[in-house]
């Protein structure tokens, strides 16, 4: 098996589920109940808040657990709105943002919201002086991706946190799903940052929401004593811990996984660049994690398919994709449907070997030539 759809899922790592079974087991205990054993679950989960608030530089009552990135996007989204429902009634994002953002401000477009897509350049990032000229006193929330993931475009967050300082009512949301875990980070200029651990290699059904101290949220969950006032419900204590657990190991040797993954990146896009009728659609912004390419004249089913067969497992846009039209990110590039329509999305992570990547550019070649003629 070569697994290469990292973007998608990441295995959870041995260590991970480990801690998992351990808390499960040996803390049985409501972190919020009054008993000994409720004390010894509230000391865990508070360390594991603790430990993660340190790794990503912030406070520990900023760090909201949630089931997922899906649903701290939402609640960052729809929480901004229910607090603040005086500040104005217009939202900045990008038609590059996941599907829990994009459906959020669609519903809200309904309910009267005015929502403006800032222009994205020929170079996959934002256009920082249309996002300038977007802005008014009426702008409650900014919403915009750390990492795209489909491209794997970065964009330069912290440049538009400056910018968004001249807009003190607003507030600004960043989905740093496919970023945390991957590339350094800094949340100085960020007042809501999402995440999931399972992107990580850690265990799924449990991420996160960074809410900076100065902002307020109307919860999504209501009723009942939690880890947070802003998110309802038994603590899930066994994957709180995991998720602590998880980042640590992620930004263990960070710089060194990167430069690793860089490497196979480079080997792979070069190999590309001697295929005919295949596309990079990458670029020097995307992070090297994600490389999309086109293969011009086969369709992404098809392709995934026969790669499959072979124990290759890839990806044709995001796995939480509602259908199987164009990509929306090369689309929004302005690429035709004979690229947009044809793309796949190649992830791999420091677990991927060259062996691996040689491999699949072997059977890529195979697959097209089988397919094509």
């Amino acid at each position: 098996m070569i697994y290469l759809d990292y973007s998608a899922t990441t295995p959870a790592s041995k260590e991970v589920v480990d801690t998992f079974s351990r808390v499960s087991l040996d803390y049985i205990g409501n972190p919020n109940s009054l008993h000994q054993l409720g004390v010894e679950a509230k000391k865990l989960m508070d360390a594991a808040t603790k430990q993660v608030a340190e790794l990503l530089k912030v406070k520990m009552n900023e760090v909201i657990f949630t089931s997922g990135a899906s649903e701290a996007n939402n609640l960052a989204i729809m929480g901004v709105i229910e607090k603040y429902p005086n500040r104005g009634r217009h939202i900045i994002t990008t038609k590059l943002e996941h599907s829990s953002v994009l459906e959020c401000v669609n519903y809200l477009e309904k309910k009267g919201y005015v929502i403006d897509y800032v222009d994205i350049q020929e170079d996959g990032l934002v256009n920082l002086e249309h996002l300038k000229s977007l802005l008014s006193k009426e702008t409650v929330l900014v919403s915009i991706h750390h990492v795209n993931s489909e491209v794997g475009f970065c964009q330069n967050v912290n440049e538009i946190g400056k910018i968004l300082k001249n807009y003190p009512t607003t507030i600004f949301h960043v989905d740093g799903t496919q970023a945390i875990g991957k590339i350094p980070i800094s949340l100085e200029n960020i007042d809501l940052y999402s995440f999931s651990s399972h992107k990580f290699f850690g265990l799924k059904g449990v991420g996160g929401l960074i809410k900076k101290s100065n902002i307020e949220l109307e919860p999504m969950i209501h009723g009942g004593k939690s880890q947070t006032i802003y998110r309802s419900g038994t603590p899930a204590l066994a994957l709180i811990v995991s998720t602590a657990k998880a980042l640590r190991l992620a930004f263990t040797s960070l710089d060194k996984k990167y430069d690793y993954v860089k490497e196979l990146s480079d080997y792979f896009k070069e190999e590309i660049t001697h295929m005919d009728g295949v596309i990079l659609n990458s670029n020097q912004n995307s992070i090297p994690h994600i490389v999309n390419i086109s293969v011009l004249g086969i369709k992404p089913e098809t392709m995934l398919h026969a790669l499959d067969e072979k124990g290759i497992y890839i990806s044709t846009k995001t796995a939480c994709s509602k259908d199987n039209s164009d990509s929306l990110t090369l689309t929004t590039l302005g690429k035709d449907s004979s690229i947009s329509g044809y793309s796949i999305r190649i992830s791999i992570s420091y677990m991927t070997t060259k062996e691996e990547i040689h491999t699949f550019v072997e059977n890529l070649k195979i697959c097209i030539q089988k397919l094509k003629f």
